[in-house]
């Protein structure tokens, strides 16, 4: 099983230098540097990591604080990796997804994050109950009133909370709406970005279209992404979905194209359910005919 390092520091006065140096000696075929705040989970170098690593891949990191700063962000990187059929490991944590050990140690963590959950959800019950008994009215006296500050600061606080949500997801979605759009229309688009994501996580068109218009709005993607995709003959459909994964990861496999176009029903030139190698190779050598490849 190919072993992929990833070594993190916040500031450019600290080196990556110790853990690219651990990760090597634990036997790491590659090593991705990367200079950002633990706090920010849309990280481009782990975007990149997380988009390429296949199945059978052991995602490795000296420490788990190296890869989240919070559990929720731990468990949801986790999840992406199963959900690609690859594994996670800390050199100097007990967590190894591919041992009966790690996994118990994940269900440990995972109980834990979701016990908090539920205390929380009490006291704030209990808190919410008290001062109903006391005579105090909950919520916001400005809102209540109607007061056109206080409904502003309202709205730009859900704003700022959407934002930071989007910016949990950005490595699902930003990499391909950057590089297919708008030569690729929203569906097709749409159905390459959900085909590697797990049931709970995929995305609407409404609510990914929602999401682009928010980060060209802030100026995260550029405005081109939302110009009306141009006609394509339906001949060329398929060699632009397979031009599109292959641009995604140009080190994967013909199969693993064929287990992708799988996940996301798309049928074969002749109609079938079923996907070869041959076919993928074969539209692979039209898509190139048509410029669709870098």
């Amino acid at each position: 099983m190919p072993l992929i390092g990833y070594a993190r520091v916040s500031t450019e006065e600290q080196t990556p230098l110790p853990q690219s140096q651990a990760l090597k000696s634990a036997g790491c075929i590659e090593i991705h540097e990367e200079q950002a705040s633990g706090g920010n989970r849309a990280r481009p170098v782990l975007a990149r990591v997380l988009e390429r690593i296949g199945k059978g891949d052991t995602l490795v990191v000296v420490r788990i604080d190296r890869l989240a700063r919070s559990l929720s962000h731990l468990l949801e990187v986790i999840e992406r990796l199963e959900a690609k059929g690859a594994f996670f490991r800390s050199i100097e944590d007990p967590i190894d997804t591919a041992s009966p050990q790690g996994k118990f140690t994940l269900q440990v963590l995972g109980a834990a994050a979701e016990f908090e959950r539920a205390l929380i959800r009490e006291r704030t019950k209990a808190g919410l109950t008290s001062a109903r008994t006391k005579g105090r009215v909950g919520g916001n006296p400005g809102l209540r009133a109607r007061d056109p500050a206080a409904l502003r600061k309202v709205r730009l606080a859900r704003q700022d909370g959407y934002v930071e949500r989007l910016n949990e997801t950005a490595q699902d979605w930003v990499p391909h709406v950057r590089r297919l759009r708008p030569d690729m229309a929203w569906e097709d688009v749409l159905r390459i970005v959900n085909g590697p994501l797990p049931e709970a996580r995929r995305w609407t068109q409404s609510r990914l279209l929602r999401a682009v218009k928010t980060y060209v709005r802030d100026g995260f993607l550029p405005a081109e992404v939302l110009q009306r995709a141009g006609r394509r003959e339906t001949d060329d459909r398929l060699p632009a979905i397979v031009a599109a994964i292959k641009g995604a990861d140009p080190d994967v496999t013909l199969q693993a194209i064929c287990d992708r176009l799988l996940e996301m029903r798309e049928r074969t030139p002749r109609g079938r359910t079923s996907w070869q190698p041959s076919s993928v190779k074969m539209l692979l050598e039209r898509a190139e005919k048509l410029g669709l490849l870098e």
